[in-house]
């Protein structure tokens, strides 16, 4: 009877990272339930890896065997497509009068947002580079700034102010105020199921809003200073915090308490990432080490030295197996996540380096620079494949849509490049 009742709807393909979506019915509930295939290569033996996989899945039965390995397969297509790499300057936009301070793209990288010190964020159309509509109501510097992806019907904004403001991307309305902070908001995420937007610090807390309601769920305390990075897991079912006070705190979003203190980092926390699978977490800091956690039980797995000045961002690839650095020192290191050794550094800027991104795929990696340039890389070899050339000032922002074909760069030169 448990059986009658549990029906495969349909398969869903994810392509970064690489996995399968079940969405089927049980108890007259529509659910999802993900198969990851992260260690999926293209010369995987895909027959014996579907066996495999039936053999744990249920709702995988004999009559759709075939069409779970046409899936695959096209996965397996996917990864083995040669990209091009050729990014060419497609629109520099004169966003703000005053200092830029954040951009970020939605999902598919058709809009992107800017917020400014003019105490506004602003709403562009990638395509035509049309300004779409300015948000404006804050008393202050407009500092961190999101949309809820994956959906990007809503926009949060962190302001110096104080308060997040939480907005619609269709209409421009604000929906809510968030207030309770005590000094300036830094940081701020929403979590992947949108229903919470979290806002971290200079006042040492971080807080949880509830969307819907337009209130506080939770007050995160327990730092000794400043919060300036956070970010939730995939589940959403936990957050980290970082602080100046050196360390990052671990923390169960459901309760609002603190799981983990992750200590070991000798100056201040600069960025800190969960892996796609929950099991690490990543932390940067300004002692110029990367440090790997195990994020189940808080335990300092592996210490990635090299750099010569602080590490100022650290991230991992999409399937979590690579982590990324960028340093003060002018390079980029990556690191395999499992034998935590430096498989390539990434050499050619003259300034440092504040931010490093992967392209979904895990293929190139992206580094924006105080030296006015952005660099694309190859993430295997560590080979510069681009120099991405056209601002007049340091670069302090870069990111790369979902498909990976387009880049955005923001720089103190008050502009936005779309490559």
């Amino acid at each position: 009877p448990g059986r009658a009742r549990m029906g495969l709807r349909r398969l869903l393909l994810r392509y970064f990272p690489p996995g399968i979506i079940l969405e089927y019915v049980e108890g007259g509930e529509s659910k999802t339930r993900p198969i990851d295939l992260l260690d999926l290569r293209p010369d995987t033996d895909v027959t014996a890896l579907v066996e495999e996989i039936q053999k744990g899945e249920p709702l995988i039965t004999a009559s759709c065997l075939e069409h779970v390995i046409h899936l695959i397969r096209r996965l397996q297509q996917k990864l083995g497509e040669k990209e091009n790499h050729k990014f060419s300057l497609f629109k520099v936009l004169i966003t703000h009068i005053l200092p830029l301070t954040n951009v970020a793209f939605n999902k598919s990288g058709s809009r992107f947002i800017t917020g400014s010190y003019d105490r506004t964020c602003k709403l562009w159309d990638t395509a035509s580079g049309e300004e779409l509509r300015t948000l404006e109501g804050h008393k202050n510097v407009v500092y961190a700034i999101a949309f809820n992806n994956p959906y990007g019907d809503k926009i949060a904004t962190g302001s110096f102010d104080k308060t997040c403001k939480l907005w619609s991307t269709e209409t421009g309305k604000c929906y809510h105020t968030f207030r309770g902070h005590s000094a300036e908001i830094v940081c701020l995420s929403f979590n992947p199921q949108s229903t919470l937007v979290a806002t971290g610090s200079m006042d040492a807390t971080a807080k949880l809003w509830d969307i819907e309601k337009g209130e506080e769920v939770a007050t995160l305390s327990g730092h000794s200073a400043e919060i300036i990075a956070l970010s939730f897991n995939t589940l959403g079912d936990k957050i980290i915090t970082g602080s100046f006070d050196h360390t990052v705190a671990v923390w169960d979003v459901g309760t609002g308490r603190i799981l983990h203190t992750l200590i070991g980092h000798r100056a201040e926390i600069s960025s800190a990432q969960f892996n796609w699978d929950c099991s690490l977490i990543v932390t940067g800091s300004m002692d110029k080490t990367c440090m790997l956690w195990n994020a189940v039980t808080g335990t300092h797995l592996a210490t990635l030295t090299g750099h010569r000045h602080e590490v100022l961002d650290v991230c991992f690839d999409y399937t979590g197996q690579r982590v990324a650095t960028a340093s003060a020192d002018g390079s980029a290191r990556v690191y395999n996540a499992e034998t935590k050794k430096c498989i390539a550094k990434l050499e050619g800027h003259e300034g440092e380096i504040s931010k490093v991104c992967f392209n979904p795929k895990g293929t190139f990696i992206l580094t924006a620079s105080s030296d006015k340039t952005a660099r694309l890389w190859d993430a295997a070899t560590g080979h510069c494949l681009q120099v991405l050339e056209g601002h007049t000032d340091e670069i302090f922002s870069c990111a790369f849509n979902y498909k990976g074909d387009t880049i955005i760069t923001g720089s103190k030169d008050n502009s936005c490049c779309i490559w």
